[in-house]
């Protein structure tokens, strides 16, 4: 039995091609599935559970199909989605997990992460991350009606693509020294990411490795681990005129 994960899929109406690989890889999970991983920024923005846009809905609708076939699904939150929560379970069948998380698997340990939180070189970043993590702060954001919610989601992207076109792209990677920490921390020595949109499978010494997952754009990207083989694996994604 194998586990998929997936991440940094930014689901959005303006990118109907992407959604379509997303439908596209959810129906044709292959049987040996034992649980699928979603590890943060499925969607390019979430202002929260009572969002009824029906492009979200259709996605809602095809991981509820999905789970309902048996396929166990879990939900780690990303830098785009982290307003996501107890009704999204409700209405998908997935399961959230929170960012650490520790699973094993054919006596393998895997530590799995969004990845933002390892960016500690962007101090900007990170001083955002921990205003709009706090529950104050979210609770605050989802009192707000529907429609300035997504009007603040709108402007907070414009405002990241902004600042990030102005950053050396080493400061936007993943920090050595908060991996490492995390890594030992968590005793595991396998940990697995998103995030960074850099796919690629690090080898860190001593059997210690560092699995990062790519981002859906021209191509879709999933890791899966079987019986303790990992394979980072792309795909096209196919746009029409």
């Amino acid at each position: 039995m194998a586990l998929r994960f997936i991440s940094d899929l930014h689901l959005h109406e303006s990118r109907p091609a992407t959604a379509g690989a997303l439908f596209n890889y959810l129906d044709n999970l292959p049987e040996d599935t034992e649980a699928l991983y979603l590890l943060g920024d499925i969607f390019d923005a979430w202002v929260g559970d009572d969002d009824d846009l029906p492009f979200h809905q259709d996605i809602k609708q095809k991981l509820k199909t999905v789970s309902e076939r048996g396929v166990p699904l879990f939900f780690m939150h990303g830098n785009r989605d982290f307003l996501i929560g107890k009704g999204f379970e409700m209405q998908t069948g997935c399961m959230l997990i929170p960012d650490p998380h520790v699973i094993e698997h054919a006596g393998q340990q895997y530590l799995l992460m969004h990845g933002d939180s390892l960016c500690t070189d962007d101090t900007e970043y990170q001083a955002f991350r921990e205003q709009i993590r706090n529950p104050d702060m979210q609770a605050m954001l989802l009192a707000k009606p529907l429609k300035e919610r997504r009007e603040i989601a709108r402007q907070l992207r414009m405002n990241s693509a902004a600042a990030n076109s102005n950053k050396a792209e080493d400061i936007m990677d993943v920090n050595n020294e908060a991996v490492d920490a995390v890594m030992k921390a968590y005793q595991s020595d396998i940990l697995i990411h998103g995030h960074t949109h850099r796919p690629a499978i690090h080898k860190l010494g001593n059997s210690r490795r560092r699995i990062v997952l790519g981002d859906w754009d021209a191509k879709g990207w999933e890791l899966v681990i079987d019986n303790g083989n990992t394979m980072l694996n792309s795909f096209p994604i196919i746009t029409t005129a």
